[in-house]
Order: C-alpha cells, then sequence, then structure tokens
C-alpha cells in the first residue's frame, strides 16, 4: 500500500518537471523576440551592435599576408598616424559579396587605410573571391583559425571596425555595409576620426 501511495505522488513531481523542460526555453524565446522588436520599434539598428572595444586600443594583432596575393599582411603598430578600416570578411559568406561594392569606394579613397581579416577561410578560394570581386585592401591577414577576431570581439562576418589615428577603436559596423549605411552611418564615422589629431 505504501509503495503505491508514494509512485502516484512521484508523478504529478515528473510531470511538472517536464512540463518546465517545455515551456522554459519558449518563455525565454518569447522574452527575447519581445525585447528585439521593442528596439527596433525604438529606433534600434541591429547592426550597431556595441562593443566593449570602442576607445580602446586596437587589439594587438600580427596576421600572415594572404598567399600569392602580393599584399602584406596586418600588424596593428602600422595603424599608428592613419585612419584605418579594418573588414573581417570570407570568400563563403553571402553577406561579403553583397558589401564588397562599397569596400572598393572606400578602397580608393587614399584618407583612410582598408584592410581586410580574411577570417577562418580557404587560401585559394579567398584569392579567388578577390581576382573575381576586386581587392580594395592594402592588406589582408589571414586568421586560420578565428582567434584573432576573437580578440576584435567579432560575432560573425563581416565586421567593420574604425580605427583612428591613435590607434583606439572608434566605431564599429556589423553585418555587411550598404551604399546607405556608407552614407548614413560610416562615412560621418570616418570624418570625425579625419577630423582628430
Amino acid at each position: 500500500m505504501s509503495g503505491t501511495g508514494s509512485s502516484s505522488d512521484a508523478r504529478p513531481t515528473r510531470s511538472l518537471g517536464r512540463r518546465l523542460a517545455i515551456w522554459a526555453p519558449i518563455a525565454a524565446f518569447a522574452a527575447l523576440a519581445v525585447l528585439f522588436i521593442i528596439r527596433l520599434e525604438q529606433g534600434g539598428d541591429p547592426s550597431l551592435i556595441p562593443s566593449a572595444l570602442i576607445g580602446r586600443p586596437a587589439p594587438a594583432t600580427v596576421l600572415p599576408p594572404l598567399e600569392g596575393l602580393g599584399r602584406p599582411g596586418i600588424d596593428t603598430a602600422d595603424f599608428t598616424g592613419k585612419v584605418t578600416l579594418v573588414n573581417v570578411w570570407a570568400s563563403w559568406c553571402v553577406p561579403c559579396r553583397e558589401e564588397h561594392p562599397v569596400l572598393e569606394r572606400l578602397g580608393v579613397d587614399k584618407r583612410i587605410n582598408l584592410v581586410g581579416i580574411n577570417y577562418k577561410d580557404q587560401a585559394g578560394n579567398a584569392r579567388g573571391f578577390l581576382g573575381q570581386m576586386g581587392n580594395p585592401y592594402a592588406a589582408v591577414g589571414v586568421d586560420e583559425k578565428g582567434r584573432s577576431s576573437i580578440d576584435w570581439g567579432v560575432y560573425g562576418v563581416p565586421e567593420t571596425f574604425l580605427v583612428g589615428r591613435d590607434g583606439k577603436i572608434r566605431f564599429k559596423f556589423v553585418g555587411p555595409l550598404s551604399d546607405e549605411s556608407l552614407e548614413k552611418v560610416m562615412l560621418p564615422e570616418i570624418e570625425k576620426a579625419l577630423a582628430e589629431s
């Protein structure tokens, strides 16, 4: 008799645990969705994800060049005295292909130093991408395992960082640059960085 009583007492506990296991992730997802919608309604731009690195020196980064490209690799020590755009990209990244014409426009602006971090890519694929699309970069560093990109706080590709003449990160743009975001967001930030001594 006592065994039957304990068995029936255990059933509601297991049932409650199963319900929690099912409903807790759904509730968490719903809460995140509501927060995302509220942020968009308030005029937030999901491409402008804040970075803890803004205002701090760019992470010390030394990356080997992309073989066969005839351009140097990346050394952040070379950024001092220049306004530098650091674009994190990969040949397998579809949005990188979409933003590439914008980078081509930026690459001809002699006031800025445009460099690329090639993220977790195959060298042949990366060279093929730049051969087909054009190479706007003054330097391309290879981040084969993605470790340097983690130091930069990269969420995914593409991402673009603006580094001032003092070597500090001034701005971060997440996602592909478009003509609109270039005109309304990136160029004003570049002009501010260029105006600083």
